[in-house]
């Protein structure tokens, strides 16, 4: 058996010749291994198996480093890409390093990190499956900014796998936690998950049944700074695991990173007695709602919701108005904290309107109305701090930050629909999503007092182009709307980039 090759178009090609003797004859058979890429190293490239090694000593096939460069072939034919999208792959390029997040990517264990950063940026860029990466890559200017990547559909699979193991993880929280604990607010974090719908056959898929939604899912539990608005940590766990089972493990693997907490805002199914006594116990305080099939609630309700409206307890929130009264309550036997006894008035105004139209096509009593309107609007929340009337719901509501988190992680970083087949493939896709949610939340703020929402901004800037010269780049004319986002962030563009400097 031996290795034997073929020229075609200026192109090698290698072929596994073996032959054997059969019934006194000499039968030779051949496979084909596809372009040679490295003849020395025995690196090779196919359509089945994308790039691999061969070692014919011991008829095995392997996978190469992920530092091997691949190179391009030029079709007889082919078209070059003279004229490329520029402005969105420039701009995000530079905002990576302005707000401190290099050292984190560049963190993640992969022998190729120019594929790491543009795989990240077509994350960011376009919210489509990564099969379409390599076509985005060939006409964006991230091809000249990481010329290294190699964007195939088999080598983004390798990067994945790569970039999902722990030690990558840990690597990447390590430099991106010492981003973020410096900066006002890195003691309060916001709690919540969220559910990923996939059919994928793994055993994080499961039946769940949230909030009485039935689905076929796998969690994502999300860790949010409140100080900065930006995702802080991530965990992931199967679909048919409750939310109240997973904040200590959440917590603990907060303290694993050397991030303290000391106050979180909770959403009201993590709030159970062995909960709320191991944050008792971690000195962590928090504030939640109470939910109300809770006897504590229902105790408060009886004998405070008679007093609620007095003036002294009015307060408005925004656009709203409510009553709200703190008390003091045991939370748990042994822990005491406060209760804030609310009724949110334009809530129940709604419902009580809803209650009417249903009263009235039932031919509901008098008195079952009444006493469901005595329910609407009703709300008990629970913290263990003393906090003013008039500041508990401004703080509750801080609760939006993480619900915004998760709208951009699922209609903006390419997170869903899920398109792995393996967990090692899946946590690279998380870890790769989690950042560029980072970039796009940040970015979200950065834009908040502008007309520009992050789509809008890096579509305008799309349409900001270069053309591409033997040995530099010439940006073309920005728009007016590219011009004000560059001004706004004081990015300067030049108007050429040596291609030898990569483009940087």
């Amino acid at each position: 058996m031996y290795i034997g090759y073929d020229v075609k178009g200026g192109v090698k090609y290698a072929k596994i010749c073996k032959s054997e003797r059969i019934d006194g004859k000499v039968k030779t058979t051949q496979v084909s291994l596809g372009r040679v890429i490295d003849e020395d190293a025995g690196i090779y490239k196919n359509r089945k198996r994308g790039v691999f090694t061969y070692d014919i000593d011991t008829d095995t096939y392997g996978l190469p480093d992920a530092s091997v460069e691949i190179p391009t072939i030029k079709r007889k034919n082919a078209m070059e890409n003279l004229v490329l999208d520029f402005g969105d792959a420039f701009f995000v390029n530079q905002y990576i390093a302005r707000i401190g997040l290099r050292p984190a990517v560049e963190a993640m264990k992969y022998g190729n990190n120019d594929s790491v950063k543009a795989l990240l940026m077509f994350y960011v860029l376009c919210n489509t499956a990564n099969y379409n990466a390599a076509e985005w890559f060939s006409g964006n200017y991230a091809s000249l900014l990481y010329p290294k990547a190699n964007l195939e559909s088999q080598r983004i699979s390798d990067l994945l796998c790569s970039i999902g193991k722990e030690s990558s993880y840990r690597a990447f929280f390590r430099e991106y936690s010492r981003l973020l604990t410096h900066r006002d607010g890195g003691e309060d974090i916001l709690i919540d998950s969220t559910g990923l719908p996939n059919s994928i056959h793994f055993p994080l898929t499961a039946v769940s049944n949230h909030n009485g939604q039935i689905s076929n899912e796998m969690r994502l539990i999300y860790v949010v700074q409140q100080g900065t608005n930006l995702p802080l940590y991530f965990r992931y766990v199967a679909g048919n695991i409750v939310d109240v089972s997973t904040l200590t493990k959440t917590i603990l693997e907060l303290k694993a990173l050397n991030i303290d907490t000391k106050f979180a805002i909770l959403d009201a199914g993590y709030l159970t007695d062995e909960n709320t006594k191991e944050l008792f116990e971690a000195g962590i305080s928090f504030v939640t709602r109470l939910r109300g099939n809770r006897k504590l609630y229902k105790e408060i309700v009886a004998e405070y919701l008679p007093v609620l409206r007095e003036e002294e307890n009015f307060v408005s929130y925004n656009t709203r108005y409510a009553y709200i009264k703190r008390v003091d309550c045991e939370v748990i036997p042994g822990h005491r904290a406060y209760a804030y006894l609310g009724l949110d008035l334009s809530m129940s105004s709604l419902e009580s309107s809803k209650l009417f139209l249903r009263a009235s096509r039932d031919n509901m009593r008098n008195t079952d109305v009444h006493r469901a309107m005595n329910t609407h609007g009703v709300f008990v929340l629970i913290s263990t701090r003393p906090i003013a009337i008039d500041k508990i719901l401004p703080l509750y509501y801080t609760r939006q930050q993480i619900e915004q988190v998760f709208d951009i992680c699922k209609n903006n970083t390419n997170l869903l629909p899920l398109r792995v087949q393996s967990e090692d493939t899946l946590r690279g896709h998380l870890l790769l999503a989690f950042a560029a949610a980072v970039i796009c939340r940040k970015l979200q703020e950065d834009l908040k007092d502008t007309q520009y929402t992050p789509e809008n901004a890096l579509l305008s800037l799309r349409n900001h182009k270069c053309k591409v010269y033997d040995d530099y780049v010439l940006t073309l004319e920005a728009a007016k709307r590219a011009n004000d986002i560059y001004k706004k962030f004081k990015i300067k563009v030049d108007h050429s980039y040596d291609l030898a400097a990569n483009c940087n």
